[in-house]
């Protein structure tokens, strides 16, 4: 079965650019696609995944 990604949402931190992702609601988990090309599609994360990943970008992990 396909899962379709739903309430596609831009990243808050992207302001008024264009060049910036967006995160969407899939099942138990978050779909990502870059918003400049959405038809190359998006990539999925469970739950776990997904709130790992935020940690680490709240927690400065990703921070140059």
């Amino acid at each position: 079965m396909t899962v379709h990604p739903t309430n596609w949402r831009k990243a808050s931190y992207s302001g008024q650019q264009s060049a910036c992702v967006e995160v969407g609601s899939i099942g138990d988990g978050a779909a990502v696609r870059d918003t400049k090309n959405r038809a190359a599609g998006y990539f999925t994360a469970n739950r776990e995944q997904w709130s790992a990943f935020v940690a680490a970008i709240k927690g400065g992990k990703f921070d140059a």
